[in-house]
Formats: C-alpha cells, sequence, structure tokens
C-alpha cells in the first residue's frame, strides 16, 4: 500500500534568493508579507536579496527556513499521511499536521532563532560533521574530545558539537575511516549550550492553542510517533539542547510503510540521506515552483488525495 510523508528540512539548508521565485505568486508573497510584519522580521529582504552571511545568522536563518517550507507546502496542497521534520523543521512539520497554525509556528521559530543565537553568544562553540567511520566508534570519539553526537544523520553521518577545543581535537584526530568538515554554525546547538533558550520558548510554546495532529508526526527526540498536540510541541522545546536523532525518523518511516517522502523547500539535503539510508523509499525535492507538477503527481503515485 502506497503512503506519502512530508518532511521539512533544517539550518544550513538555506541559500541566498531562496524565497523569490515562490514570492512571485502573489498569494504566497502577502501571506510572506504578513508573517513578518507579525513577527517584525523582514522575509521578503531576507529570502530575496540578503547574502550567505546575512541569512547565516540564526536569528534569520531559521524564520526564514520555515517560511520557505511553509509556502512550499501551500503551493503544493497536498494532505500528507506522515510529517517529520529535522531540527527547526519540526516547526513546519507541526504547523502542516495542524498542531499550531502557519502564524504561531512563524512567532515560535522567529523566538527559537533570536534565544538560540543569544545562548550561542555566551560561550564560543561549534559544530563538525563526521563523515564515515562506525556509528560506535565515532560516538565514542566524539563524547572522548569532550563534545556531544548532537545530530546523527544515519547515513554515515553524525555531528559533533561542543567547545571549539575540543572539535580542534577531533579534528586532529579523526575516527577511523571518518573525515571531520567543519560546519558554519554559531554555536553548539541540540547541546546543554542552549539550555538558557528553554525557558523562553516554553514560556511562548505554552501560550499558544495546540491541536492534537491530523497526520502521523515522528519527533527527533527518538524517532517516535506522537500523537498528541502539547506532547510534540513539549518535546519541540527540549529538543533545543537535545540531541537530533533523524537516524531513528528515517527508521521509523521505514517500519511505517511509508513509500513515497516529499521535502519541503529547501530540498536537497534529507532527501539525499533518505536515498542512503532507506533506498526502498522514493524520494522528491521540492526545491522550486517548476517543481509543483511532478510533486503533485508523485504524491498522487503514492496514495495522497
Amino acid at each position: 500500500m502506497a503512503m506519502l510523508a512530508i518532511i521539512a528540512p533544517g539550518q544550513g539548508s538555506q541559500t541566498p534568493g531562496m524565497l523569490s521565485a515562490w514570492l512571485k505568486d502573489s498569494t504566497l508573497r502577502d501571506t510572506c508579507a504578513a508573517w513578518s510584519l507579525e513577527i517584525g522580521t523582514d522575509l521578503l529582504t531576507l529570502g530575496t536579496s540578503a547574502d550567505a552571511d546575512e541569512i547565516k545568522d540564526t536569528a534569520n536563518a531559521q524564520p526564514l527556513i520555515v517560511a520557505a517550507g511553509l509556502l512550499s507546502f501551500k503551493a503544493l496542497g497536498v494532505t500528507p499521511s506522515v510529517a517529520a521534520g529535522h531540527s527547526v523543521g519540526e516547526i513546519t512539520a507541526a504547523s502542516l499536521a495542524t498542531i499550531i497554525s502557519e502564524s504561531d509556528a512563524m512567532k515560535i521559530v522567529h523566538a527559537r532563532g533570536y534565544e538560540m543565537a543569544k545562548a550561542a553568544a555566551i560561550t564560543p562553540a561549534g559544530m563538525s560533521a563526521v563523515l564515515g567511520g562506525d556509528r560506535e566508534a565515532v560516538v565514542s570519539a566524539i563524547n572522548a574530545a569532550g563534545l556531544v553526537a548532537a545530530n546523527e544523520n544515519g547515513a554515515g553521518q553524525i555531528v559533533a558539537a561542543g567547545s571549539l577545543e575540543g572539535l580542534e581535537k577531533l579534528a586532529a584526530n579523526p575516527p577511523e575511516g571518518a573525515r571531520v568538515r567543519a560546519l558554519a554554525v554559531a554555536g553548539a546547538f541540540h547541546t546543554s549550550y542552549m539550555q538558557p533558550a528553554i525557558e523562553p520558548l516554553r514560556a511562548l510554546a505554552e501560550s499558544i492553542h495546540v491541536h492534537d495532529p491530523i497526520a502521523t508526526i515522528i519527533s527527533n527526540r527518538d524517532g517516535a510517533r506522537v500523537t498528541n498536540g502539547r506532547e510534540f510541541m513539549d518535546r519541540i522545546v527540549a529538543q533545543i539542547a537535545n540531541p537530533v536523532r533523524w537516524d531513528l525518523c528515517m527508521s521509523t518511516l521505514k517500519s511505517m510503510g511509508v513509500t513515497g517522502v516529499i521535502e519541503l523547500a529547501p530540498a536537497g539535503t534529507l532527501v539525499g540521506l533518505l536515498k542512503r539510508a532507506e533506498p526502498s523509499i522514493e524520494t522528491f525535492a521540492l526545491k522550486s515552483p517548476d517543481d509543483l507538477d511532478a510533486a503533485q503527481t508523485f504524491a498522487s503515485n503514492h496514495g495522497s488525495k
């Protein structure tokens, strides 16, 4: 039996001009302009003419990525059976599963980006991708360097996070069969370095209206399927300072019998991981409005109404 999942990418997937093509549609442009006013961040400029450095800033990158995901989802007009997101993409997923409104998703991601940027500024720290090698050996090398395995992305990719000194130590002595690549992020996300961001986010999440999901939604914490909307929002808040287990999310997609996955804009990273980790699942990267017809056909081939 066919089953469609829609997944939403996380930070690091942003590129300059990533909203330009979507904003040619006047309805999407008006929606994005309304979000900009609500959160006090000019998404139209950030998504069209801002340079790579400006959109790399956590406070800008996060709202921009969620806006791109939500705009591409609106344009697609498809209801999935299953939803999931990587890191900040969980906020996009929560909105498309109607746990929270689009407007509340944008308010939460704006606060999340701001609070995480603020937490990152307290102590210099960073993240590096460890590519290849045996999982156990990689995790133990990360721990030995005083770091945390902050993202386990499957397909031989684990992201280490923590002090700059620890990251240098890991790069100088990589685990056997692995290479270490520094990531262009301004902090150790998904570690205890982000603890100061938790309380402000919890207060905001508790103040908004939450529904139970209309689609099965999978959590980054442990790959579990969550049926209670409030529990999913609690998990999103806690996840800021805890590791992302995308490897377990992909295993859940497979074990549920998902046959096709569409990654929302800015797409590419997650379908790449899925192709390597679960090659039997068909994938589609929705990168621009030019892909919409093919994406809608793909969705109907996988049982979407």
